[in-house]
């Protein structure tokens, strides 16, 4: 296992940021973290990067115990914290440079700087300062820090915070390259960011596991009362009729020959309603059931 944590709490004076929290993340798997505001996300990620230690319980990255090989868990580990702090009035290059030297990995520094700067997109902004950068390449400057020396293990507290589409796909895309070699834990509030890139999802609230699931077991986490289907029809019908289909409760217009069925409980309700189109003479031009996402299974797991 590329990261263990075993019963990790943590206390701030009589406070329980986290509460006897385990789990385990294999070698190659990238990992949505997600919780609300002050779940304990933040906490948790300083505790496995090794800079702060726990107030009971045990962490271990590539098999090294954080509490004793700070230093060593620190150069197999990348970490883009979420200010992604930075030297503003250094260059690009130079900044790149000052950070591969705090790792003392023995490559050739120019080597890993024109590497991190290609594979991060830096090229064509490369001999700027960094306080002269657009917000989406300081994320990636962040990025290029975190993967300069190579880390087995990526740590990303919301990469993409600020960026626009364009930049969010390019931040995207970089993750999910790092995913393929290397260990990645992403926290981030963008339900999207996970469902594109992640494999799976652990959601902690109050400082406790509330779920650790592959991501398409993790909307069973959630049962509906309803279903919801969008019908569109080839010309307009009657409401009433519409009710009277088996199953059916709640009925609405969205718009001319687009109509909204709500029916409680989960036997499917489609085949009915192409029944029930066949009877009008209707032809059913689209239809559409609404499936659970991440951010409904998020709202019902840490709703208070």
């Amino acid at each position: 296992m590329s990261i263990v944590v075993q019963g990790v709490t943590k206390l701030y004076g009589n406070q329980k940021a986290l509460d006897n929290v385990s789990f385990q993340i294999r070698t190659g798997e990238i990992v949505g973290f997600l919780g609300p505001n002050g779940a304990g996300k933040s906490t948790m990620m300083k505790i496995i990067t090794g800079f702060m230690p726990p107030t009971s319980g045990k962490v271990f990255v590539n098999g090294i115990d954080t509490a004793g090989g700070s230093l060593e868990i620190k150069k197999k580990i990348g970490y883009l914290p979420e200010n992604n702090p930075l030297y503003p009035e250094m260059y690009l290059r130079e900044y790149l440079q000052f950070a591969a030297s705090l790792y003392k990995s023995g490559l050739p520094i120019k080597d890993q700087i024109d590497n991190i700067i290609k594979i991060t997109g830096l090229e064509p902004e490369q001999k700027k300062k960094i306080g002269s950068l657009s917000k989406g390449y300081r994320q990636r400057v962040g990025l290029a820090q975190a993967l300069i020396h190579n880390p087995d293990v990526l740590i990303l507290d919301e990469a993409t915070t600020g960026l626009d589409p364009n930049q969010i796909v390019d931040i995207r895309n970089l993750i999910r390259d790092a995913g393929q070699e290397k260990t990645v834990m992403l926290s981030t509030h963008i339900m999207q960011e996970v469902e594109a890139i992640c494999g799976r999802v652990i959601i902690i609230d109050k400082g406790v596991i509330v779920a650790d699931e592959e991501k398409s077991d993790i909307y069973s986490k959630i049962s509906r009362a309803t279903q919801t289907i969008l019908v569109e029809f080839d010309r307009d019908t009657d409401e009433a009729l519409l009710r009277a289909i088996t199953g059916a409760g709640t009925v609405r217009k969205a718009k001319d020959r687009i109509w909204i069925i709500e029916a409680p409980g989960e036997a499917d309700i489609r085949p009915a309603i192409f029944s029930f189109a066949v009877s009008n003479n209707l032809t059913v031009l689209s239809l559409q059931k609404q499936e659970s996402n991440l951010e409904e299974v998020f709202r019902e797991l840490t709703k208070a």
